[in-house]
C-alpha cells in the first residue's frame, strides 16, 4: 500500500504532495515499483497536527483520488480520514474503494454507519485519544493483551452492523511508546490468528524507528525496511509505505525464502 498524503504537513516531508501534477508523478513511480493499491490521506495524524476542516480535507482527498485515477485506473484506493462525511463523498462521488479509520470509529460515531452502507473494505485501526492527545494515552497494563480486545469488540459490533470485510491494523506510533510498539511487533502474529483477519502494518519511516535509532525520519528507510520484514514474518497481509520499490524487493525476498 503506498501512502499518498495530499498535505502541507505530514510528518515525512518527502511523502507531502499538494496538486493533482505532483501526485500523478508519485503514483506513476509507485506503479513502475510494484504498488498493489493506494491510500490517500488530506489530513496528517501526526501528534500535535493542525485541525483541517472537513471541507479542505475533502479537497485534497479529491486531489489525490482523481490523480490516482489519472494515472493508474481501477488500482484499489483507500481514503484514509476518520470522518464519515469524508469518507462517503470520497466512495460515492471520487471512486474511492476502501475506508481506513486512524480511529476505528471513534472520532465519528457515524463511520461504522457509512462503512455498513457502502459495502466497502474498512481498515479498523487501534487509537487512543485523538492525534493531538494520543501520546498522552499510554497507560496499558498489557498492551497486547488490551489492543486485541478493543479491537476484537469492536470488530464484533461491525459484524452486527453488517459490515464482512475487516482489515485490522494495531496502530503502531497511535497512543503507543516506545516500548509498547515493538511488545506488539514481537507478538504481531496474534492479531491475524485470534482476530481472524487480514493484518496491515504501517511503521513506515515512524518514530518506533527514528527514535530507537537517534535519527529522523529520512534516513529511516533502512530500519523501516527491516521492521516490514520481521512484520511480513509475523503474519503481516498489507505494509503501508512511503517507499514503494524497496518494499516490494522485501516482499519477493520474504516470498522467495518460503
Amino acid at each position: 500500500m503506498g501512502i499518498i498524503n495530499v498535505t502541507p504537513d505530514s510528518f515525512y516531508a518527502g511523502s507531502r504532495t499538494s496538486e493533482i501534477g505532483a501526485v500523478a508523478s508519485r503514483v506513476e513511480t509507485m506503479l513502475k515499483a510494484g504498488v498493489d493499491m493506494i491510500d490517500v490521506g488530506g489530513y496528517s495524524s501526526r501528534p500535535g497536527a493542525a485541525e483541517v476542516p472537513p471541507e479542505e480535507e475533502l479537497r485534497r482527498v479529491a486531489i489525490g483520488i482523481e490523480a490516482v485515477r489519472s494515472v493508474a485506473g481501477d488500482l484499489p484506493i483507500s481514503v484514509d480520514t476518520f470522518r464519515a462525511s469524508v469518507a462517503r463523498e470520497a466512495v460515492l462521488s471520487y471512486g474511492a474503494d476502501i475506508i481506513n479509520d486512524i480511529s476505528g470509529g471513534d472520532l465519528d460515531c457515524d463511520m461504522w454507519s457509512a462503512v455498513a452502507e457502502l459495502h466497502v473494505p474498512y481498515i479498523l485501526m487501534h487509537m487512543r485519544g485523538t492525534p493531538a492527545t494520543m501520546q498522552s494515552m499510554t497507560s496499558y497494563g498489557n498492551v497486547v493483551a488490551e489492543v486485541l480486545k478493543d479491537l476484537a469488540e469492536k470488530m464484533r459490533r461491525l459484524r452486527l452492523m453488517g459490515v464482512a470485510d475487516i482489515i485490522v491494523d494495531p496502530g503502531f506510533g497511535f497512543g503507543k511508546t516506545l516500548e509498547q510498539n515493538f511488545e506488539i511487533m514481537r507478538h504481531l502474529q496474534l492479531f491475524g490468528s485470534v482476530l481472524e483477519a487480514p493484518v496491515l502494518v504501517g511503521v513506515s519511516r515512524k518514530s518506533m524507528i527514528t527514535k530507537a535509532l537517534g535519527i529522523g525520519p529520512g534516513e529511516a528507510l533502512p530500519g523501516t525496511i527491516a521492521l516490514n520484514t520481521i512484520a511480513l514474518m509475523r503474519g503481516a497481509s498489507i505494509l503501508r509505505v512511503h517507499d514503494v520499490a524497496e518494499a516490494v524487493m522485501a516482499v519477493k525476498m520474504y516470498e522467495l525464502s518460503n
